[in-house]
């Protein structure tokens, strides 16, 4: 950061500082506060700065209005399209990954306050809150993004914030073949596996890429189906014109009122649908969609999180099995192995590129559920 640009950042500090001042000295004589806040900012900036050039003071206007009532120093790294996520872990470092690299950005808080200000209006319009009673939070912003905070004492160096971004366009089959996700057979392949309403789970480490092939995957879902999806964040963007959208709520500050991905499932069984969909399998609710697979419910679309297809089998016989409704191994098993029908996995190389690396059948076996590959990447 230059000279410049420095006194640029200390006078807009100093005449930020002087607007709260002065709303606050507002306040308490009983004065209602100004409306037009960007106008009395401009007026407070060119009575302290008027001998500046006037992109200087707009400059400094709009930095005033960024730290008050904006993001503060995450705005510039929000606004670039190519940033896919934010992670700030502590007010003097902060780290953002673009084409699936991560790397250090320049950008600092001046101090923990002015962190914990900035989390407090990304939470306040969400009806959140972050507190000692409540250190840690995950919400979902207006335009999809998801936000994770943890602060002290759980996060040891500061307040650690988490913004991963969707775009408001997500990836056609077609464009994914074009990145380099796809081959085209593969895209063959999973394009007649969804219109033939067989059930597919998406696998892959975090970051892989799992929700934006779900998601461009649910193109080929006929237009005629009702589709009812289910996520802990609404990230997915579907095409049909017969969708309805359920997202789970978490437990309010006294631990009532929560509503989970079982109870959404359930729920949904009741709805009439055509096709499940559901964001993640990521706990007890593993059971419930074997059931609703071995019941009739075709053409489930799903993802979890595991280390190859077949592990992703293992996965969900786990998480089946937090159930505790006391089921023998074998039952589950069998409920598995009738239930996928394809796992299609995913990884993140080196390079930050996103690859499908194996299509895989689901096959019975005397020891229980297996994958057999149907395609492979070679790189």
């Amino acid at each position: 950061m230059s000279a410049i640009e420095r006194q640029r950042d200390e006078l807009a500090a100093r005449l930020r500082e002087r607007l709260i001042a002065q709303r606050r000295a507002e306040a308490a004589a009983g004065e209602r506060p100004r409306d037009d806040l960007p106008e009395a900012v401009g007026e407070l900036v060119a009575s302290e700065a008027a001998i500046l050039p006037l992109h200087e003071r707009e400059e400094i206007v709009a930095r005033i209005l960024r730290d008050t009532v904006g993001l503060g120093p995450l705005e510039d790294l929000l606004s670039d399209p190519e940033v896919e996520e934010v992670m700030v872990n502590g007010p003097d470092r902060v780290y953002v990954e673009r084409r699936g690299r991560i790397e250090e950005t320049e950008v600092r808080f001046p101090g923990e306050p002015e962190l914990r200000n900035a989390i407090e209006r990304i939470l306040a319009p969400l009806g959140r809150r972050v507190d000692e009673l409540s250190p840690m939070v995950d919400a979902r912003l207006a335009d999809g993004s998801r936000v994770n905070v943890v602060i002290p004492p759980l996060a040891v160096d500061g307040p650690a914030l988490s913004i991963r971004r969707f775009a408001p366009a997500r990836p056609s089959p077609g464009e994914l073949v074009r990145t380099g996700t796809l081959s085209e057979e593969m895209r063959g392949q999973l394009a007649d596996a969804v219109g033939l309403r067989r059930s597919v789970l998406i696998s892959g480490g975090t970051g892989s890429g799992k929700t934006t092939l779900l998601n461009a995957l649910s193109r080929y879902i006929s237009s005629g189906e009702r589709v009812v999806t289910i996520e802990d964040a609404a990230e997915l963007r579907l095409q049909q014109p017969h969708v309805v959208r359920l997202e789970s709520r978490p437990p309010s500050v006294e631990g009532t009122a929560e509503v989970t991905i079982r109870d959404l499932l359930r729920n949904a069984l009741r709805m009439r649908p055509d096709r499940i969909v559901i964001g993640e399998v990521r706990g007890p609710e593993a059971l419930d969609l074997l059931t609703a697979l071995n019941i009739g419910h075709r053409g489930v679309l799903s993802t979890v999180h595991a280390n190859s297809a077949d592990d992703a089998l293992r996965r969900l016989e786990t998480l089946a099995l937090m159930a505790g409704v006391g089921l023998p191994h074998a039952a589950i098993r069998e409920q598995l192995g009738r239930g996928f029908e394809l796992v299609v996995h995913l990884e993140r190389r080196g390079d930050g590129s996103r690859v499908v690396s194996e299509i895989a059948e689901v096959v019975r076996t005397a020891a229980g559920p297996a994958t057999r590959p149907l395609a492979v990447d070679e790189a």
